[in-house]
């Protein structure tokens, strides 16, 4: 019995989120039926990031064990083969030793959020990105961003049907910075809880229109109180970027 490791790159929004859910198709049930149906073992999946609806993924990991002596990247090829014309591509299959696990052997998960400011319509990133009506201080927000790095009690920025069993995370690392003609937020930690993002993306925006300052931001957070939380951000704009073994 071997343990397979896979990189997949997905577009969220066809699907309910990652995870198997009895009201619509899931990104884990369409690569566990791709493994069935190309060779006939029923496989199950175990994720480094159970990512909600709409949300899409560029580096994706997960694995599953298959007793199988085809090469990886048969393994690779047949997956996609059978994943055609789903929104949903395996990158990489690699062989990993036993002891591997997607989620528990994770030392960090780094997400992007993608925000554009424009007036005109989003023709081609309509699902794939946040668009927002005037120009963000993408600076302003990034100087802010800082307060949220370190050890604290994240209520303020976690979702209400969150299951985590405590709000105190500690993220390393987050960036606000313009490219492209879009502004970009980027998150790093091991472990985030649900819709922290999100939730933090929400309320930088808020910042960068000026109607927060960097103390209002940083009394949110220290409030740990989720009424205190700006605007949720969008999940179309949300990618899982890389996950670190």
């Amino acid at each position: 019995m071997r343990r397979i490791k896979l990189t997949i790159e997905y577009d969220g929004g066809p699907y309910v989120g990652w995870q198997h859910q009895e009201n619509g198709p899931s990104v884990q049930e369409a690569i566990e039926k791709a493994i069935y149906d190309f060779c006939g073992a029923e496989a199950r999946l175990f994720t480094a990031g159970r990512t909600d609806a709409g949300v899409h993924a560029l580096g994706q990991v997960a694995h599953f064990d298959l007793d199988t002596e085809l090469s990886t990247g048969t393994i690779r090829d047949a997956l996609n083969q059978h994943l055609r014309p789903q929104p949903i591509a395996v990158l990489k299959a690699e062989d990993v030793n036993g002891e591997f696990h997607a989620r528990f052997s994770a030392k960090r998960r780094h997400y992007l959020y993608r925000i554009i400011a424009r007036r005109a319509p989003l023709a081609l990133e309509k699902t794939r990105a946040w668009q927002v009506f005037r120009p963000l201080d993408a600076a302003a927000m990034h100087e802010a961003a800082q307060a949220l790095t370190g050890k604290h009690d994240f209520t303020t920025f976690r979702a209400t049907q969150c299951q985590a069993d405590s709000p105190v995370k500690t993220l390393d690392e987050i960036n606000v910075f313009e490219t492209g003609g879009e502004v970009h937020v980027t998150a790093s930690a091991k472990s985030f809880l649900h819709s922290q993002v999100r939730s933090m993306v929400g309320s930088l925006k808020l910042v960068g229109e000026g109607k927060w300052a960097a103390t209002d931001l940083k009394d949110a957070l220290d409030a740990a109180d989720r009424t205190r939380c700006g605007p949720v951000a969008p999940a179309h704009g949300l990618y899982l970027a890389r996950v670190d073994y």
